[in-house]
């Protein structure tokens, strides 16, 4: 299975408070309609940390690179990625094979 792991700073001149907003509450729906998607997970800090260089990390997870690779040329996918480029500064994908240690 691969996990995507990607690593947002909001936009210049947008708030913390609208961007917490945005990734918990208004980006999410985009999400779920991807095809094959298996996991979505957004993680958030509860307060700004202006010294932190990413103000959000959300976790997919797709059963292979082809499928996530499906999902983000759908007509959903685009979908998703012009709503997080038009909230975004930055954003990195990392990709990666999970491996639980403690459960």
């Amino acid at each position: 299975m691969l996990k995507v792991l990607s690593l947002m700073k909001r936009k210049e001149g947008m708030s913390y408070a609208e961007f917490r907003n945005w990734a918990l509450n208004e980006h999410p729906p985009f999400a779920e309609k991807l095809p094959g998607l298996r996991g979505y997970r957004m993680n958030v800090p509860l307060e700004e940390n202006p010294d932190s260089p990413y103000d959000a990390i959300s976790e997919m997870w797709f059963d292979s690179a082809e499928a996530r690779l499906a999902a983000m040329g759908s007509d959903a996918g685009k979908a998703a990625g012009g709503d997080a480029a038009s909230h975004c500064a930055s954003r990195f994908h990392f990709l990666a094979e999970e491996k639980v240690v403690i459960r």
